[in-house]
């Protein structure tokens, strides 16, 4: 069982930046693959960013490349999304998820753990 809490979220002007930090207990953080989705009003959730356990390894949903970058320290068992030159269709509530399977997923059912959200508005 892992438990996530997001945080860091909040308003921001177009161009702006945030940091969005998942605290993970219950399970060692290297032991999942960490993600981060969001969910914008009336649309569905959407894949964001994944991380491989040891970090190194990379993906990004095209809307956010080059913009965010996902990182994570395991031995803080702590997730964070950077996310910098922020657009008005970044406005979302954003969610981190964990997988003990494998990495590379970018399905919501793909992911076991979920936190509570944590709301991004960016305005102009």
């Amino acid at each position: 069982q892992v438990h996530l809490v997001e945080s860091g979220g909040g308003s921001v002007q177009a161009g702006g930046s945030l940091r969005l930090s998942c605290a993970a207990s219950g399970r060692s953080l290297s032991s999942v693959v960490m993600a981060w989705f969001r969910q914008a009003p009336g649309k569905e959730r959407e894949f964001v960013a994944t991380i491989a356990r040891n970090g190194v390894i990379t993906k990004y949903a095209d809307s956010v490349k080059g913009r965010f970058t996902i990182s994570r320290d395991n031995a803080e068992n702590t997730v964070y999304l950077q996310m910098n030159s922020l657009k008005l269709e970044d406005t979302a509530v954003y969610y981190c998820a964990a997988n003990g399977a494998s990495y590379g997923y970018t399905s919501v059912s793909r992911y076991d753990y979920w936190g509570q959200g944590t709301q991004v508005t960016v305005s102009s």
